[in-house]
């Protein structure tokens, strides 16, 4: 048996989920109830893809002397609008990897794609509805709507975040220190996160 046929449900929307009055990640998101369950996005969105970011070493002094933890930096998405960016930490490289991705479940949400390139107008989903913009220390990240076969223009880090999202024509332009990959990645993230919201 999987971790998911012998998942008990600790809260009302896992409950929901285990009795299928709950089907799609849409309704469960629309619910307005937390996410605090990975199992319930493993059952709603079973294709989901993960991508390590960054494995960092990090170092703190304490009473008993110096303490080594690792911090990853992951991604989930489905390439197909759906997207999340999570943090772990752990003395261990694959516990701190598990942990990474269990919270990017739990951060996952819908991008709202579209074609809201000028050049373009095809009416298509390759792209995003509107030009956004996401902040994530001294990282800020414009994602500016593409026309279709462009790809997308950004660096390795954002490519991988947009990919995973499902868009695949964008240009990008970023400030700060870029180089920061958990900053990059969230800054991205949040820019995606806009897209949810209306443009008037």
């Amino acid at each position: 048996m999987n971790a998911v046929q012998e998942w008990v449900p600790r809260t009302r929307l896992g409950k929901l989920v285990a009795e299928e009055k709950i089907r799609t990640i849409d309704e469960a998101i629309a619910s307005g109830l937390p996410l605090k369950e990975p199992e319930i996005v493993d059952i709603l969105l079973p294709n989901l893809e993960d991508e390590v970011l960054e494995i960092t070493l990090v170092q703190r002094m304490t009473d008993s002397g110096r303490r080594t933890n690792f911090r990853v930096t992951a991604i989930v998405g489905n390439r197909d609008g759906y997207v999340g960016i999570g943090v772990g930490k752990a003395s261990q490289v694959a516990p701190s990897i598990q942990k990474a991705i269990t919270n990017a479940k739990l951060n996952i949400f819908k991008v709202n794609r579209g074609c809201g390139s000028w050049e373009c107008g095809c009416g298509g989903t390759h792209s995003i509805p509107f030009k956004v913009t996401g902040s994530s220390g001294s990282v800020r990240v414009t994602l500016i709507p593409g026309p279709k076969g462009l790809g997308i223009v950004a660096g390795d880090v954002a490519r991988k975040v947009l990919e995973l999202a499902g868009v695949s024509d964008v240009w990008t332009f970023t400030r700060g220190n870029t180089r920061t990959t958990i900053n990059f990645a969230r800054a991205t993230f949040n820019a995606l996160k806009q897209t949810m919201y209306v443009k008037r």
